[in-house]
């Protein structure tokens, strides 16, 4: 395996940078220079590499002993805006995940019809640019079953994540091409460790990439859009951290 891929992976476990210089923010930790020139150096061969050498590949699944005590949530912890706010206090009954752009089928699914979906239920393990990860178990239809349900189009290059929550005054927004889509371990999970998605960690659906970063897991979804492009949405690299900290798109580990 190639030492960038290797090196992010030891970034992560390391702490960051190791050493006492773990932040509280990832905002932060793109400041430090040795984090910067890791995530963005070599994107495009990183991407290419790790996909060569582990083709469709699952990341590791764990044990239920294995699943964190304890596990953080992080960013957003709560869905902005008065319709979010209705939504959460009717349990969710009332509220549909948008997909459209690119189908042949835009879709409005009810919470209760991901449900009805075929469930994958996957224990993994969650890293984070900040340096710590955790176990948890997640339950959710493939990614893949909605986007057929969907007719995407093959033209499709892109999945925009739409998400009902603001960070630092912004909304969050991430994306996925089709190959992280199209994995069996891409999933819209809508319950953890057992139980109904908590506000915290985006209830009522996120977005699990089990072989991508903390930051490509975007919760509180809300839209999905199939785009040829990532120009025009936001400031156009194709998620809020990238948008705005600078961070690589391809965050795989």
């Amino acid at each position: 395996m190639s030492k960038l891929i290797l090196s992010r992976r030891s970034l992560i476990r390391t702490g960051a940078l190791g050493g006492g210089l773990l932040l509280s923010g990832c905002d932060k930790l793109y400041q430090q220079p040795g984090f910067r020139s890791v995530l963005e150096s070599g994107e495009s061969l990183h991407r290419a590499t790790q996909r060569a050498l582990g083709g469709q590949a699952l990341a590791r699944e764990f044990r239920v002993s294995d699943m964190s005590p304890n596990f953080r949530a992080n960013g957003s912890k709560e869905g902005a805006g008065d319709e979010y706010r209705q939504h959460l206090a009717q349990g969710f009954a009332q509220w549909a995940l948008r997909v459209d752009g690119m189908v042949g089928r835009p879709l409005n699914l009810p919470l209760t019809a991901l449900q009805s979906l075929p469930q994958r239920k996957q224990i993994t393990r969650h890293d984070c640019v900040e340096g710590w990860s955790a176990i948890g178990q997640w339950q959710g239809p493939q990614l893949s079953h909605v986007l057929d349900l969907a007719r995407v189009s093959p033209a499709a290059k892109y999945l925009i994540f739409h998400c009902a929550d603001i960070y630092g005054g912004k909304p969050y927004y991430e994306s996925i091409d089709m190959v992280d889509a199209f994995h069996p371990q891409t999933i819209l999970a809508w319950q953890m460790n057992g139980r109904p998605l908590p506000q915290e960690h985006g209830a009522p659906l996120r977005l699990r990439v089990e072989r991508q970063l903390g930051y490509k897991h975007a919760k509180f979804v809300t839209r999905i859009e199939a785009r040829d492009t990532l120009a025009g949405v936001y400031g156009g690299k194709g998620g809020y951290w990238e948008d705005n900290g600078g961070y690589a798109w391809y965050a795989g580990i």
